[in-house]
């Protein structure tokens, strides 16, 4: 059983048997069906059922000899509202079955950002095709989340965010310049953790971290795609699964000066979410890539 349904509003499964029946429904009451061939000559197929605004599940497997389809493996899934990066995407397969992960550079970030790409048929269509080549794309990255915080956000003084706004931009010329070999942006890369990790150990003796801390983005436990994040809700909006009714919150939040969207279940959320305050949990990265020139 998939560890994030829940996060898209099934959070009565109780067993297989419940489970059964809603992969049932997908198979049966499809909303898209996406068809694609491999290298290997077999159609992947994405069978795609929405139980939501930009949320649902998607079951990918392939039609046998007798046009009956047989379920590889499936993915809650929740799409996000607007492009989160403009850079160049590098797909691999995974080891265990035909998903694929995507992979790219952010100098916001300062780490390559893993995502579980969610238009792996796509993707597919035009590697069939000979169109794909790696290159710079458009991303729109979303998280779903199994549990997550609210948090009231920090006093910023007047001028503090456009401060920040020029030492982000700055800081990611010299990341973009140190990954070329220069040894003056690196020097001043490490003068600039020592200062911040001075600076940070000296406050907490007497504040507490989340006042110092604003944001963060950072990769979490074993899985690639997994990470823990806190950012200001910029937009919120709660919506119900279609099927069983359940309340989930569909979150826009600013992280280390990048925007996606999270979902998660409003009986995982502790606290009151609003505009302003900030979201703190541990998300499942997914992200849908432009392959269109």
């Amino acid at each position: 059983m998939h560890s994030y349904l829940k996060a898209v509003g099934f959070s009565g499964i109780s067993g297989k048997k419940d489970l059964d029946m809603i992969l049932n429904n997908v198979i049966n009451e499809y909303d898209e069906k996406i068809v694609a061939a491999d290298r290997a000559g077999h159609f992947f197929t994405e069978l795609v059922k929405k139980y939501g605004d930009d949320f649902g599940i998607v079951v990918c497997g392939e039609y046998d000899e007798n046009n009956e389809f047989q379920m590889e493996y499936y993915f809650p899934y929740f799409f996000g509202t607007g492009i989160t990066l403009q850079e160049e995407v590098i797909i691999e397969k995974h080891a265990g079955q035909e998903s694929f992960a995507g992979a790219c550079d952010d100098m916001r970030i300062g780490v390559t950002i893993i995502f579980y790409l969610q238009n792996a048929g796509e993707y597919l269509t035009q590697r069939s095709r000979g169109n794909y080549v790696t290159d710079v794309r458009g991303v729109i990255l979303s998280g779903l989340a199994k549990s997550g915080k609210i948090l009231f956000p920090t006093l910023k003084k007047e001028g503090q965010e456009e401060k920040h706004r020029d030492n982000t931009i700055n800081r990611g010329r010299l990341i973009a310049a140190a990954k070329n070999g220069d040894e003056e942006a690196m020097e001043s890369l490490t003068i600039e953790d020592m200062d911040m990790y001075a600076m940070i150990s000296k406050r907490v003796m007497e504040e507490d971290i989340y006042s110092i801390v604003d944001t963060y983005f950072m990769p979490y436990g074993m899985e690639c795609d997994l990470y823990s994040v806190m950012g200001e809700i910029l937009e919120l909006e709660k919506v119900y699964n279609t099927m069983t009714k359940d309340a989930v919150y569909k979150m826009r939040i600013g992280c280390n000066d990048i925007e996606f969207d999270i979902c998660i279940n409003e009986q995982d959320l502790m606290g009151e979410p609003q505009v302003g305050r900030r979201f703190k949990g541990v998300v499942w990265l997914q992200g849908y890539v432009d392959f269109q020139y």
